[in-house]
Formats: C-alpha cells, sequence, structure tokens
C-alpha cells in the first residue's frame, strides 16, 4: 500500500457537523514519524519517575467532567477512543477541546474488535481495512491527531503490531499480574510497545493501595507507570468503572512527589 504524508490539522475549536467517511479506496498507510507532539518537559524529568493514565472506550462527557475536576493538577492524559464513527458533533467537540488542552486522543478501534480473534477468522487484511484504516480516516477528517493505538480487550500478537507499527508510533496492549514485587510489564521500558494496568474497580488486583504501590515504585525506580481505565463515574455501578476520587488520589500523588504526568505519545521523545 502507498504511504503518504500527513498534513498537520488544524487545532482549533469550532463547531462541527458530522462527517462520514467518503467512498473511496483506502489504500493508504500513514507513516510511522507523521506527527511527533511537542515535547516540552525537562531532559532529567524521566529522572523523577511519572504516570500515563489512558482511558479507553467512549465515555466523553466523563471523560470531560474528570478534566474538570483534575485541571488542577496540571494533569494531561491519553483517551483511546473506539467507535468514532457513533460520536455525536458535539462528543467529537469535545475530543477536540481536550487535544487542545494538551491532552492525546488514541486510536481503540472502530468497531472495538478483538484483534486476535479477528484476524484468526478473517485475516489481517479485512482487519486493517475494518478496523483501523477508516478510525484513522475519519480521525483526521475531525481534526484529531493520532499517533498511538490500544488494543481493545488488551488482545495482540507480534504479527499484528508489525502491522500496526506502520500506521502508529506506539501500541498499548495490557497486563493483569497483580504480584509484589511489582510486575514490570506496567512499566515503560524504552519500547514502542508498552503495556497498561487496569484501575477499574473490578479488577481483582484493584486496591487504591495497590495503586499507590505502583506509584512509589515508580518514583523510587525512576519508572513511568501506565494505567488504564474506562469510565470515571462518582459512585461504582458496573464494571470498567473507576471512582473520580480514586483519579484525584492518583493525580495529587503525582503531584505531590514532583512526578509527571505523561500521554502515550510523549514516550516516543524518551526513547533511547
Amino acid at each position: 500500500m502507498k504511504k503518504i504524508l500527513l498534513i498537520l490539522p488544524l487545532l482549533l475549536y469550532w463547531s462541527c457537523e458530522d462527517v462520514s467517511p467518503t467512498a473511496v479506496d483506502l489504500t493508504f498507510k500513514v507513516i510511522k514519524k507523521n506527527i511527533i507532539p511537542e515535547w516540552t518537559q525537562n531532559d532529567d524529568d524521566i529522572k523523577i519517575g511519572g504516570v500515563v493514565i489512558t482511558f479507553d472506550d467512549r465515555s466523553i462527557s466523563k471523560w470531560f467532567s474528570a478534566d474538570s475536576l483534575l485541571s488542577k493538577y496540571g494533569w494531561k492524559a491519553t483517551f483511546c477512543v473506539s467507535r468514532i464513527n457513533r460520536l455525536t458533533a458535539e462528543e467529537i467537540q469535545i475530543l477536540r477541546i481536550l487535544q487542545n488542552k494538551g491532552h492525546e486522543i488514541s486510536g481503540h478501534g472502530l468497531n472495538h474488535y478483538n484483534a486476535v480473534k479477528y484476524v484468526s477468522k478473517n485475516g489481517l487484511d479485512s482487519y486493517l481495512n475494518q478496523e483501523i484504516i477508516p478510525m484513522i480516516e475519519i480521525m483526521q477528517n475531525e481534526s484529531l491527531i493520532v499517533n498511538s493505538f490500544a488494543y481493545p480487550y488488551g488482545s495482540r500478537n507480534s504479527e499484528i503490531d508489525d502491522a500496526l507499527f506502520d500506521y502508529f508510533q506506539i501500541l498499548r496492549g495490557t497486563t493483569y499480574d497483580n504480584i509484589l514485587p511489582l510486575n514490570h510489564n506496567c512499566f515503560f521500558n524504552n519500547s514502542t510497545l508498552v503495556y497498561g494496568i487496569g484501575i477499574d474497580s473490578s479488577y481483582e488486583h484493584f486496591s487504591e493501595n495497590y495503586i499507590l504501590k505502583l506509584m512509589d515504585y515508580a518514583k523510587t525506580k525512576n519508572k513511568i507507570l501506565i494505567l488504564y481505565t474506562h469510565e470515571p463515574v462518582d459512585i461504582i455501578t458496573s464494571n470498567s468503572q473507576t471512582k473520580f476520587s480514586t483519579l484525584e488520589l492518583i493525580c495529587d500523588n503525582i503531584r505531590e512527589n514532583n512526578m509527571n504526568f505523561y500521554t502515550l505519545s510523549d514516550l516516543i521523545a524518551l526513547l533511547k
């Protein structure tokens, strides 16, 4: 497939209408190094550790509420969006606002397919044409910069990784280990493939004390911890939810310990 350069979209606040993807032959690939966000941290920042907070799926209004609550900490997060073709114009506008404030908007699949299962049944080309390429086109049409991808369900393998690195600069899988001494998979290790650990209250390993232990390890060992969640709420009513108070605890701990907030794409600038 022929590779083409992308034009950097203007990051503006504006009212918008729903945009439907045009019926074109989507035979392009996004080059690996298309757009790298400006790096504003000091060179020594990695020495005091930090945290990547990522959100999956499409709880757009709740993400916006989280930003209103947590902006006092100078936070930034990565919002991994699935089913972007089903979002309203208002939800798309919120994503633009979050992007303009320094957060990252990431891909999470057009249809939220389990990548390994889908590829096993339908093939890799079908996965790219159904799940990845149209998602990228819609995001670009909506002036959303997409450099990273978070696998739905954490379902991935090396074959799919290799294919997706033609479209994204960094990929995020998941890890479910909860063994202390701490699982190193959830810390950045100078790789473009990273693993997040879930902080939704439904996970067996979840507790605020466990999260604080992970963060303390990140600080003392000069590591970057990668977390993921889904829908922030005041009161837990179902799976895939995290309390606003838990997010506030994390952000307060980051600030109190002089740690850094990172996005997934920020990690690219740290690769050695």
